[in-house]
């Protein structure tokens, strides 16, 4: 049984009830000619097909019941990996939800956004906006369930989500140990950051253990790294904690995945995705994961990592986007 207590307490409502695999990656080590390579399957969670998010869920539903909310509010596309996990993890919890898709309302976007129906949310759409108008409606509408008695909470605080993924950090460390692997190497998607500065400030509290390499796939390093430090300084803050300046940290960004920018397909990707899935049949998607998987894939075999190191990717899920993908593929028509 592992041991899922952190050093610091934050309101918390317990979603997943166990650690996800950890497992060796024995076919791919054969098809690159080398041992020590593992995956954290965040993916592979028995809610809503799972996904990073419900780790961040934990802590945003705990602050919401802290605060006697009703109502969940949540913003994304129709596709967003975060308005289904909330969907699923409202309705286990007892809150309703309302989800806002910054999105025309279609046939195909209805089709996209199903699931969050079948969870029972309540769905919006509210056109082509950007997302700094889609946080202004959801939060007019906020004021406007206050004013007709319910008690509205916003999931999304990235400082409070990120505390979810200082847990998985400790999880990775404790499930390395039990099997006695040498980790050393831990690659994630570099994006939004509360995912990654998480797991950053989870590793820092260990004592860093594990190099973190972040893998771009929407921001330039500058970006990426000030929304890692502005999250990470948040974490340090909020739980008081005298955790390492994000400056001394082992931490590299790896610039070289990301290609023509957010969600646009690379032949990297697309090789590094077809790889695992006939090795190891394991599905990736082509915004996050793939092109994390193609920086992770490239340093096993190009001999950047040590011998005797081994290295881990965190797949952080999002696999459903995967069937509204078709048409990115380039060598499957």
């Amino acid at each position: 049984m592992l041991n899922r207590t952190l050093p610091f307490t934050a309101p918390r409502q317990i979603v997943l009830e166990s650690a996800t695999p950890f497992r060796r990656l024995k076919h791919l080590e054969k098809a690159l000619g080398r041992e020590g390579l593992f995956i954290k399957r965040d993916d592979h969670m028995e809610i809503a097909l799972g996904g990073n998010k419900l780790r961040s869920l934990e802590f945003w539903l705990g602050a919401a019941a802290q605060a006697d909310a009703d109502v969940l509010l949540v913003a994304g596309g129709p596709m967003s990996n975060l308005c289904r996990l909330t969907a699923s993890a409202a309705a286990m919890h007892g809150f309703d939800c309302i989800i806002f898709h910054n999105s025309e309302i279609s046939e195909t976007a209805k089709q996209k956004s199903f699931l969050n129906k079948v969870f029972g949310a309540e769905v919006r759409y509210l056109g082509n906006v950007g997302e700094d108008m889609r946080a202004k409606v959801v939060t007019q509408a906020a004021e406007e369930l206050k004013a007709a008695g319910r008690k509205p909470y916003i999931v999304g605080d990235a400082i409070v989500g990120a505390m979810g993924y200082a847990v998985a950090a400790y999880e990775l460390h404790q499930q390395a140990q039990a099997d006695d692997v040498n980790l050393r190497h831990v690659f994630l998607s570099g994006s939004m950051g509360p995912t990654e500065a998480g797991f950053i400030f989870g590793n820092a509290l260990l004592g860093n253990p594990f190099t973190v390499h972040l893998v771009s796939v929407e921001y330039g390093q500058a970006e990426l790294a000030a929304r890692v430090a502005r999250i990470y300084d948040g974490l340090k803050a909020a739980t008081q904690l005298a955790a390492p300046s994000v400056e001394d940290l082992p931490i590299h960004y790896h610039m070289d995945y990301l290609g023509d920018g957010y969600g646009r397909p690379t032949p990297e990707a697309e090789r590094a995705l077809l790889m695992l899935a006939r090795a190891e049949g394991i599905l990736t998607e082509y915004v996050y994961t793939a092109k994390t998987l193609a920086g992770f894939i490239d340093f096993a075999g190009n001999g950047c990592i040590p011998a005797g190191e081994a290295s881990c990717i965190l797949h952080t899920g999002g696999v459903p986007s995967l069937f509204s993908q078709f048409d990115l593929f380039r060598s499957l028509h």
